[in-house]
């Protein structure tokens, strides 16, 4: 009685092949979890920098209503733009001349270059300013 000791050759070859497709999903797997990482930082920059725009267009004293453009200051790798709109909201006639405010709405995006595409995150809110009186020309 004769006992065969160790594993044949198609049992090495199998075994071979299981594991290098296990290593080429989990390598998959691992470069999907870095692009998805980068993606994320750079969504968080984009809002960080949108929030900080809205802040300074938020602290002006005298808003004008139009738009405004710029980049970001620092030299990154990839930097940010912004683009940031002032629009007046009228009410209804019949309300616009009792109310003593105007609400303007402000609009930032803030864009970014990710390969051939861009990327883009808005941020919006509205704010009440008092109202302007109509300069009349004199007589």
């Amino acid at each position: 009685m004769r006992l065969d000791r160790g594993f044949t050759l198609i049992e090495i070859l199998v075994a071979i092949s299981v594991l290098a497709i296990s290593l080429v999903v989990i390598l998959q797997l691992f470069s999907g979890g870095l692009k998805s990482v980068r993606l994320s930082n750079q969504y968080t920059r984009a809002i960080f920098y949108a929030r900080e725009k809205m802040e300074e267009i938020l602290l002006m004293e005298d808003l004008e209503v139009g738009s405004e453009e710029g980049s970001q200051e620092d030299e990154s790798e990839d930097p940010l733009r912004w683009r940031a709109e002032i629009v007046l909201i009228e009410p209804e006639e019949e309300e616009a001349s009792k109310l003593p405010f105007d609400t303007l709405g402000i609009m930032v995006d803030v864009m970014w270059q990710e390969g051939e595409k861009e990327k883009r995150f808005q941020i919006s809110t509205m704010k009440v300013v008092e109202k302007k009186e109509d300069e009349e020309p004199e007589n």
